[in-house]
């Protein structure tokens, strides 16, 4: 995934990543209008309102997910740790999406993901009911903890860095990602992105990356 942090000196201190294909390359799934206003006005104003509180502080310039390590416990940085991980999370998110539709698993994931749950087959099921069943705004992760694979959600901006798990993949299930397409058909969409859309190279280059 490409860093969005900037030299210490350069303004702003973090940058909108670009997306790692067109807006409309997950059509019919999630549409270019969805693409649009969610990359293009959701996660850039997560970017924009982060460079603006992390101004002369102490933590300017460290890494984004530095920042979200030091500022996520601070009761007195929550305005900034949510916008920083919604930062982040959107950027792993568009990393876990990718247009080869249905993209194989790699050998490795695919013995891990068997031995964690199963099957690939009982995977899949799982994965899209934590995404349906994360109430309200949040995230569903397949996370390394430990050896093992797991399914966790998060809600609002929280995510899996904080209990020093490995994210490889995520869902995100805020409104915004899924409503001008699927509505409140929340089920039909996770179901879209775990079937169709997962980025499994994303995932196994997570997995081996320290």
């Amino acid at each position: 995934m490409p860093s969005v942090e900037r030299a210490r000196d350069a303004e702003p201190l973090y940058e909108l990543p670009y997306l790692p294909y067109k807006e409309d390359a997950l059509e019919p799934f999630i549409s270019a209008e969805t693409l649009a206003y969610h990359y293009g006005k959701h996660h850039k104003a997560y970017v924009d309102r982060v460079n603006q509180l992390v101004q002369n502080t102490k933590f300017a310039g460290l890494p984004l997910q530095a920042l979200i390590l030091r500022v996520g416990n601070d009761a007195d940085y929550t305005e900034l740790f949510n916008n920083a991980a919604q930062a982040w999370n959107h950027t792993f998110y568009w990393h876990s999406l990718t247009p080869d539709r249905g993209s194989r698993i790699p050998a490795e994931l695919e013995q891990r993901i068997t031995a964690s749950f199963g099957s690939v087959s009982a995977f899949r099921d799982q994965f899209v009911k934590a995404a349906v069943e994360r109430f309200g705004s949040g995230w569903a992760w397949l996370v390394l903890d430990g050896d093992a694979l797991k399914i966790v959600t998060t809600t609002n901006a929280q995510n899996p860095l904080l209990a020093r798990n490995k994210p490889l993949l995520t869902i995100d299930v805020w409104e915004h990602a899924y409503y001008l397409d699927y509505q409140n058909r929340r089920a039909e969409y996770a179901r879209a992105v775990v079937e169709s859309l997962l980025n499994w190279n994303f995932a196994l280059g997570n997995l081996h990356r320290d």
